[in-house]
């Protein structure tokens, strides 16, 4: 099966992407909304397009396991806050 015919795990059409990055940057979101946020970037692909700092923070985020590496995995573990 090919990434154009599986379906994505999460569903983002009610996400504020612009919202919740003016509020990344404004360091008004709270570590659960971060990996939310950039679980998003990732399964969208923005992740990579956006200024440096979001793509290397996407990848240390996926290698902690908290973010899936794309939008057809889940993470490796649930965020939690220990």
């Amino acid at each position: 099966m090919t990434d154009a015919t599986r379906k994505p795990l999460r569903d983002w059409s009610d996400f504020k992407m612009l919202d919740q990055i003016m509020a990344y940057e404004a360091g008004d979101l709270v570590d659960e909304e971060i990996v939310t946020l950039f679980q998003h970037l990732v399964d969208t692909g923005h992740a990579w397009t956006l200024q440096g700092t979001y793509g290397r923070t996407a990848q240390a985020l996926i290698e902690a396991g908290v973010v899936a590496p794309d939008a057809f995995t889940e993470p490796e573990r649930e965020y939690d806050e220990e």
